[in-house]
């Protein structure tokens, strides 16, 4: 079994950039198929791995395991010499709060160094009671087709948003400085979302956006705006690419 799901650039485009995706909570790598081959579209190598394993007896250690798995995966999605830059780290869910916290305490090893962070739906403190399958997809996501993808997975773990993240895990991911532009991605319907911890981290960071997504729920990267915010991201990949200067600005809307 491979230990990564790969997708590339059309042929004859010259790649844009290396995106690495790591899913969260109860995910597998085919919860992100969908959004892979949009960003492929876009010229960008997409490389998904496995959820990260979070040990809350030990979180130093798994953040050191965490960051070793990323950079073989960075380093193995090289087709001669280095990843493409730039490289950017899309986290969700739990992914996104390993993510954070890896970076914010240093020591990341070269090859995993992110020149970006998309971290999306970020989850707050504490256990929440989902339910069951049922309820735990009415949290997670309105898009019928991503729904069938979770239920059909036979990989999926069903109850696994009801575990609670590490205290230690979370405060490292929220309190650690990101010095890399980092877009973060909230669903206003996301219950289990702190959104006022996450305006304040973004509010903290030298280089960061909190773009909040109408209507979207724990899985924003996959909920039914997934177009919007692939969008969203997109946009994002081209304006690190530029220098964060926005290629496209407003002059004048009448909506």
């Amino acid at each position: 079994m491979t230990e990564y799901n790969d997708h590339h650039a059309p042929e004859g485009l010259r790649t844009r950039g290396t995106v690495v995706v790591v899913p969260g909570r109860g995910e597998t790598r085919a919860a992100y198929t969908r959004l892979g081959r949009r960003l492929a579209a876009d010229a960008y190598r997409v490389r998904i791995v496995d959820a990260p394993d979070l040990d809350g007896g030990d979180l130093a250690g798994s953040l050191t395991r965490f960051g070793e798995q990323l950079a073989a995966a960075a380093e193995d999605s090289a087709t001669g010499g280095d990843a493409v830059r730039p490289l950017v780290l899309v986290g969700a869910d739990t992914g996104a709060v390993a993510v954070a916290a890896l970076l914010g305490r240093g020591g990341v090893p070269s090859a995993a160094q992110p020149d970006a962070v998309v971290l999306a739906g970020v989850p707050g403190g504490g256990a929440t009671a989902v339910g069951g399958w049922a309820d735990e997809l009415d949290v997670r996501t309105a898009c019928p087709a991503h729904r069938g993808t979770l239920t059909e997975d036979d990989g999926t773990k069903r109850g696994a948003l009801g575990e609670e993240v590490p205290e230690a895990l979370l405060t490292a991911a929220y309190d650690g400085l990101l010095d890399v532009p980092a877009l973060l991605l909230l669903g206003d319907a996301d219950p289990l979302a702190d959104r006022e911890a996450l305006v304040r981290t973004a509010k903290s960071l030298p280089r960061a956006r909190l773009s909040v997504v109408r209507d979207a729920h724990h899985d924003v990267l996959n909920d039914v705006q997934h177009r919007s915010v692939a969008a969203e991201v997109v946009t994002f990949l081209e304006t690190l690419r530029d220098g964060l200067v926005p290629v496209v600005t407003v002059e004048s809307s009448t909506w």
